[in-house]
C-alpha cells in the first residue's frame, strides 16, 4: 500500500478530521476530536508506517503474526496502539481493516452522548 491509498482510507471514515498538530510531515486523523491514526516516516529506518488504535486483546496476535505490525511507535508499552509498516508483510486488505477498526475503537470509547452524535452524522 502506498501513502496516498492509506490517506484515502483514513479520509473515508465518517466524520474524519485531517490535521497536522505535531509537524508538517505527520498527518493525524480524528473522529469526534479523538485521534485514530497518524502516519509518517520512521526516523530510524525511513520506512512509512501508520500508527493505529487497536483492541488490546487483538494486538499480541497481530504482532506475532506479522513482522510489519509492532507496538505503537511513540506509544510506549501501550497495547492499545500498533504501528503498521506499509512496505512489509501486512496485506493491504488488513491495513484497510485495521484503519476502520481503529476508528471503531475510538468511537466505542466515546461517552454515549458523543457516540450518539457520531451515529447521527451523515
Amino acid at each position: 500500500m502506498n501513502i496516498e491509498e492509506l490517506r484515502e482510507i483514513c479520509l473515508s471514515v465518517k466524520g474524519v478530521e485531517e490535521c497536522l498538530p505535531f509537524d508538517e510531515d505527520t498527518p493525524v486523523y480524528k473522529v469526534m476530536g479523538k485521534m485514530f491514526a497518524f502516519y509518517g516516516l520512521t526516523p530510524k529506518d525511513g520506512e512509512f508506517l501508520v500508527t493505529l488504535k487497536c483492541d488490546p486483546e487483538k494486538s499480541p496476535e497481530l504482532r506475532e503474526r506479522y513482522r510489519g505490525i509492532t507496538k505503537g511507535y511513540y506509544a510506549g508499552n501501550n497495547m492499545k496502539w500498533n504501528s503498521v509498516y506499509l512496505s512489509r508483510d501486512v496485506p493491504d486488505a488488513l491495513i484497510r481493516e485495521l484503519v476502520i477498526h481503529s476508528a471503531d475503537e475510538v468511537i466505542r470509547a466515546l461517552p454515549k452522548k458523543k457516540r450518539d452524535e457520531y451515529y447521527l452524522l451523515k
